[in-house]
């Protein structure tokens, strides 16, 4: 079967219908893995007893497929009696995921912080979590913007492998069209240009943070 790239084009509506879920689930998993990933870091930080476990945690994160994670939470929990809508699985097991490796990239950022401000912090009685909140987290994003910005465009690429769990992405909607026309070329030739003009707009919009907070910073 040729390659039909009037038929190809013709479906892109019908392809993008699943852009919008495809944003929102990579913007919400992103926040939950930088959250998720600056929680683990602080607890590392937070005591000598705590740090054992939550870096075997993160370790564990980081070393099982994010696929076998959501399989797990979508598939095995229901043995169990825990059921969870599939949209929720796919952003918690995606912040989940990458919340394993953002952890690294703020261990990064906060170590570039000089120690003498997280002293001084706590000679002033501030506690660790005003500490984190107010001196460590505004210091430290300045630092790791740019992987961050990375990161959002991986988080964005894997959001197909939600289509395993029916999730209503850009690869659900191509998978919908191939099922009813038989034709797999062209939808999936049309999820491909999607998630590359989405790439190019989120690199642009990296780009431009990126040099507000240089410019901040040769302000300063």
């Amino acid at each position: 079967m040729n390659f039909d790239f009037a038929f190809a084009v013709r479906i892109i509506p019908i392809v993008a219908e699943g852009i919008g879920n495809t944003i929102v689930i990579a913007l919400l998993s992103f926040i939950g893995a930088s959250v998720l990933g600056f929680v683990w870091e602080i607890l590392r930080r937070s005591h000598p007893y705590v740090r054992p476990f939550v870096q075997f945690l993160v370790d564990a994160i980081r070393s099982t497929p994010v696929l076998v994670q959501i399989y797990f939470l979508f598939f095995v929990l229901p043995y169990y009696g825990v059921v969870l809508p599939a949209m929720f699985v796919g952003v918690f097991g995606l912040s989940l995921y990458f919340s394993g490796y953002l952890s690294e990239v703020f261990k990064a950022g906060i170590d570039a912080i000089p120690k003498g401000q997280t002293e001084a912090s706590q000679g002033l009685g501030l506690s660790w979590i005003d500490t984190a909140r107010f001196v460590v987290a505004p210091q430290m994003l300045r630092n790791v913007a740019a992987p961050l910005g990375a990161y959002v465009i991986a988080i964005t690429k894997t959001t197909p492998l939600l289509a395993v769990i029916a999730v209503p992405e850009l690869l659900g909607s191509a998978f919908d069209v191939a099922s009813a026309t038989y034709r797999y070329a062209e939808p999936m030739f049309d999820v491909g240009v999607l998630f590359l003009i989405l790439s190019v707009i989120a690199v642009a919009v990296i780009g431009r943070v990126e040099r507000r907070l240089g410019f901040g910073n040769r302000a300063r």
